[in-house]
């Protein structure tokens, strides 16, 4: 069984950070293989020319990066949403895996999510706080494991 996991890093750290704790990316990682057996794990993230030190850690870690070009608003926000991105990729290699994990609690990932449950290809959708959600991803609620549940082992 190949499983590829998909994460919308925007989504997964700032949901984290609102909860107060940080995300041991490192230890994610390896929770993803060992506890799910993902051969890929596809980290989608705004690519920022000062971040270089993370990016280069991620990548150490066993993430496959893929960047996605931002926008720095007139107000100095910084804008880059990987929504579209992550979407074409899962499905780009979809012959390519049995099972996929998508992080994210974002809905607009509705479509993908509810593609990979219809076609038995969703292994779970890791949400990063479950208090705090879409309420379109609750129909996959079977499927769902909480990663604020996970906070001692990710910390």
């Amino acid at each position: 069984m190949i499983t590829y996991a998909f994460i919308d890093s925007q989504n997964l750290n700032l949901s984290i950070k609102r909860q107060g704790w940080k995300l041991d990316f490192d230890k994610f990682f390896i929770y993803l293989r060992e506890k799910y057996k993902v051969s890929k794990v596809f980290l989608f993230i705004g690519y920022i020319d000062d971040n270089q030190p993370l990016y280069a850690k991620l990548k150490q870690a066993g993430y496959i990066v893929i960047f996605k070009p931002t926008l720095k608003l007139p107000d100095g926000t910084v804008k880059g949403n990987v929504d579209a991105d992550l979407v074409l990729h899962a499905i780009v290699e979809l012959n390519n895996y049995d099972k996929a994990i998508i992080v994210s609690g974002d809905g607009d990932f509705y479509c993908l999510v509810e593609y990979l449950y219809n076609n038995n290809k969703l292994s779970k959708l890791m949400i990063p706080n479950q208090y705090s959600f879409s309420s379109l991803l609750k129909r996959f609620i079977s499927s769902a494991v909480f990663i604020n549940q996970l906070q001692k082992k990710l910390k």
